[in-house]
């Protein structure tokens, strides 16, 4: 398959103003290049701001798996401001799909998937190596394409928030692309993937080329304790249990995220890192309490 950053993009509304009683100051349209390709970008804004014509100065966080996490990360924005009331202005940008049976598409393991040059067969045959693909469309495409829905807006820091494959994009992002958002945020990523290949590739940070005089990114990530040592559930059968803590354990999320963060710790690309871990949370929920947490950082940092 041609290289997807190749290909001309158009957005179409998908409706052309949600009800403010309902879903005040949200937008979204179809994002579709000519390979029939399709995501659905969801754009949400502050609940003060009467137009998108607003004269300001806003941050603005892009979530993936929008269709799961889109909404959840515009709702903790907004019920930040109440409690803390100089909270930033932001633009909340979700990346989703077109779909209406699953909060997630199977077109995110090819979005996902890191590259990995010179490997023969490919980690997953038949499944494209997306991510390079992905990180063009969201610098390339999408990142001009929000910026001109707010034509009068000047928009300062960004970050970029994944969960499980879409937290191990994250990383491989940071990794290659160090100078593509201001703050990384990633929970329970996926770095069992391919016999830890991120893991053995992060050599690839120090590689990377930061523009003269940028400013280094920031970096934090999460993960639940219940992820590798869960407990048994109260209804949960002996067999049932065991048989669930034999699977979580191939995942090895609690010793790989310590893993990358004693090899990235000390890297002179980052300007901070941060590894937090939930007490008493699975996989399912670290994904909206380790997005709230990174909201603080990102606003902090």
């Amino acid at each position: 398959m041609a290289n997807l950053s190749n290909y001309t993009w158009s957005f179409s509304p998908i409706v052309t103003a949600t009800p403010q009683m309902i879903l005040p100051n949200i937008a979204l349209w179809n994002a579709t290049n000519n390979a029939n390709l399709t995501y659905q970008i969801q754009l949400s804004w502050p609940l003060a701001w009467g137009s998108r014509d607003i004269n300001a100065t806003a941050l603005s966080m892009y979530v993936l798996d929008g269709n799961a996490l889109g909404m959840t990360a515009t709702e903790a924005w907004r019920r930040r401001l109440p409690v803390d009331p100089i909270t930033p202005d932001s633009v909340i940008v979700s990346i989703g799909y077109p779909i209406t049976d699953s909060p997630y598409s199977p077109q995110r393991s090819i979005d996902f998937q890191p590259v990995t040059p010179g490997e023969d067969p490919p980690p997953v045959p038949g499944v494209r190596e997306g991510s390079d693909d992905f990180i063009a469309f969201i610098d390339g495409t999408l990142r001009p394409f929000v910026h001109s829905q707010f034509p009068n807006s000047s928009f300062t820091r960004d970050a970029l928030y994944g969960h499980s494959f879409g937290g191990m994009f994250v990383i491989y992002a940071l990794l290659r692309r160090p100078d593509l958002f201001d703050t990384f945020l990633a929970s329970s990523p996926s770095l069992f993937w391919n016999d830890r290949y991120i893991l053995n590739h992060t050599r690839w940070l120090d590689e990377a080329q930061l523009p003269v005089n940028a400013t280094k990114p920031a970096f934090k990530f999460a993960y639940g304790d219940l992820e590798q040592y869960p407990i048994k559930r109260r209804t949960e059968t002996e067999e049932a249990y065991q048989a669930r803590k034999a699977l979580y354990a191939t995942f090895n999320m609690t010793d790989n995220c310590k893993a990358l963060y004693q090899s990235i710790k000390g890297s002179s690309k980052l300007r901070d890192v941060v590894l937090k871990q939930y007490d008493g949370s699975d996989h399912a929920s670290v994904g909206a309490v380790a997005l709230a947490d990174g909201i603080d950082y990102f606003v902090d940092w």
